[in-house]
């Protein structure tokens, strides 16, 4: 994840999509195929599209540098457990990046460092907040299309050893990094045929406290 050095020059990129601020990265999981794994928890690689796969979780800044990924959860696991079970949880809970934010879809609980998009929005200010929402995480959509389109075992699946798949995941994270950092880019127009599609439901059972960093938002930043 970025160092607190990078925090401003990463939140002013992501401000200049569409002006939300103190955004440190997007938030998403992206499913990747497998073979059955056998056995008895073999269902648990199942996930609700049918198919063996493992669910992983990325987050990646405006310029879509893999920042932080996760590739080890069966594909029936919800995004939600994989982020509250992750590290990077924990760094949010504990203060680590100050009053930086994520922002995710709404397969995850909305908290004072997850924002996430409002599922009925009734006021100009909260449809303007969703929109820059939206707009803001656009970034990770990007990413797994390019991502698949320059690692096509990433789409079409893997049929190696379960054990293999966790670090070739990770290696094809790191080789895109690289390849960034080279400017060697995969052209986005390259990518429309690869598109993802959430397997996951909304979550809406949250606290109180969980929605103020969001209202708080709303009501100041995007009420004009």
């Amino acid at each position: 994840m970025p160092t607190e050095r990078e925090y401003i020059g990463i939140a002013n990129r992501f401000y200049s999509i569409a002006g939300f601020p103190r955004v440190v990265g997007a938030v998403d999981c992206t499913h990747i195929k497998i073979n059955s794994p056998g056995g008895s928890n073999s269902e648990l690689f199942r996930n609700r599209k049918g198919y063996f796969s493992l669910n992983v979780q990325v987050v990646c800044d405006s310029n879509l540098v893999i920042r932080n990924i996760i590739a080890r959860w069966p594909g029936s696991v919800h995004d939600s457990t994989i982020f509250n079970d992750s590290p990077l949880c924990a760094q949010f809970e504990r203060g680590d990046f100050g009053a930086m934010v994520l922002v995710g879809d709404s397969g995850y609980p909305c908290r004072p460092y997850l924002l996430t998009p409002l599922l009925n929005p009734r006021t100009h200010a909260e449809e303007a907040y969703n929109n820059a929402q939206i707009k803001t995480r656009n970034p990770i959509e990007r990413l797994f299309g390019i991502l698949k389109r320059r690692f096509p075992c990433l789409q079409v699946g893997m049929g190696l050893k379960l054990k293999n798949v966790p670090p070739v995941i990770v290696a094809c994270a790191v080789l895109h990094n690289i390849a960034l950092s080279q400017n060697d880019a995969v052209l986005e127009e390259d990518t429309d045929n690869i598109t993802e599609e959430s397997v996951d439901q909304p979550i809406s059972i949250q606290s109180n406290q969980n929605f103020i960093v969001r209202t708080t938002l709303i009501n100041t930043h995007f009420s004009f």
